[in-house]
């Protein structure tokens, strides 16, 4: 994902390739580790994908993967994770509410990144604009690479079952055609 600071004279941030997909009671995220600024990779094996919601201790139940500018990222998460807090640990409530306040709360409305979050029974996609997607057919993609991963997951869910399967074949076809994806995967499932 392009940060819009070209304006600014700032090098811009590319990168990552996040993918869920949902196959039955089983719902896999999984991202790469590649930062790049420019045409330079700065980091390698970044960790996009990760458990939140987690309370006393526990694992969390809620993963949640990102595309776009990190700090930005991690302002979500934790908003994301105060909402689930907020209503009792439900996603898709949540997820509207966080929605609700990126597009409308005047600091949130200038982060610049879009999340893949999922639960034992949803995936969605959140996004600046107020969205709140349910992908179509179990499968979403977001970043630079997520048009090749999310592609490369629909030709294979006709033949293949296992949702952690087909998101790490995606993400290998993602690495392979997008410059600013890597094979650094990170896997969380729910």
């Amino acid at each position: 994902m392009s940060n819009s600071n070209d304006s600014h004279g700032l090098t811009p941030w590319h990168g990552t390739t996040i993918i869920g997909v949902k196959r039955g009671d089983k719902i896999v995220v999984a991202g790469d580790g590649q930062v790049s600024m420019g045409n330079t990779v700065m980091k390698p094996n970044a960790r996009k994908v990760r458990r939140i919601g987690a309370k006393d201790g526990g694992e969390g139940k809620v993963v949640a993967g990102f595309a776009g500018a990190t700090a930005d990222a991690f302002t979500l998460f934790e908003r994301l994770e105060r909402k689930l807090d907020q209503y009792n640990g439900q996603l898709m409530r949540a997820a509207v509410e966080l929605a609700k306040d990126w597009r409308t709360d005047k600091y949130l409305r200038n982060l610049e990144a879009l999340m893949i979050v999922a639960d034992k029974d949803t995936l969605l996609v959140l996004t600046g604009n107020g969205d709140v997607l349910e992908p179509e057919g179990g499968i979403a993609a977001i970043g630079s690479g997520g048009n090749y991963a999310l592609a490369a997951a629909r030709a294979l869910s006709d033949y293949e079952d296992d949702p952690e399967k087909i998101a790490r074949k995606a993400m290998a076809v993602a690495a392979d055609v997008c410059v600013f994806t890597n094979d650094q995967v990170t896997l969380e499932t729910v």
